[in-house]
């Protein structure tokens, strides 16, 4: 895996952030980042997601910035000129995957099927989403449809929580997992942000007790 995959795989947990003033951006970041997830995913469901890229790319250090919810090159252009250094997609857009990886930018789309994976492989991808994954069958799906492909890796997303994170870390082609529980808008818009950072070390913690206990 590169990089970026390596920090994700590290890491454990994506926090998928919809942002609806870019002012909170900074904070959150940092609320996360002190609760032991320096990572976020700022999805293109609000128009804010752009500016509150640019704005933790340009004004944190350490922290790695993603987009999500990208449905167009277009959404994919803005992510990488304000900064993203990761593109995440409900579905498997081919056009968007060979964009971002024409730019050298690490795509990973979302896939359900053996034909969406198939797809992805042939792109060369190593790690795709599973999007929505509770809804879709969870991690018992996820080990029945990987089983034929032994080098593919998974990210879940979707229905994901505090409950039923170490589910999902436990089985060894998930690489990390993207969830908002930690920090939902109702919390991020009330400025909330010990709150937020209470709930990210909680978080980090059940990963990290997980790799304690099997290392």
């Amino acid at each position: 895996m590169n990089t970026i995959l390596e920090k994700i795989k590290e890491i454990g947990i994506v926090p998928v952030i919809k942002i609806d003033d870019a002012k909170n951006a900074l904070p959150l970041a940092k609320a996360l980042a002190a609760g032991g997830i320096p990572c976020v995913e700022f999805t293109f469901r609000t128009a804010q997601a752009e500016e509150a890229i640019r704005r933790t790319s340009i004004e944190t250090e350490g922290i790695l910035v993603g987009a999500g919810t990208v449905l167009s090159i277009e959404q994919a252009d803005r992510a990488i000129d304000a900064g993203a250094q990761f593109i995440v997609s409900p579905g498997f857009n081919p056009k968007v995957v060979s964009h971002c990886l024409k730019k050298g930018i690490t795509i990973i789309p979302g896939c359900l099927t053996p034909s969406e994976i198939e797809y992805a492989m042939e792109q060369g991808l190593e790690v795709v989403k599973f999007f929505p994954a509770q809804q879709a069958g969870g991690i018992e799906y996820i080990k029945a449809v990987s089983a034929p492909y032994p080098n593919i890796k998974f990210l879940p997303a979707g229905g994901i929580n505090a409950e039923n994170l170490i589910k999902y870390i436990s089985f060894e082609k998930v690489i990390a997992c993207c969830g908002s529980w930690m920090a939902g808008p109702d919390l991020i818009n009330a400025g909330e942000f010990e709150k937020i950072t209470a709930l990210s070390r909680d978080a980090a913690n059940i990963i990290l007790s997980f790799r304690t206990e099997n290392n």
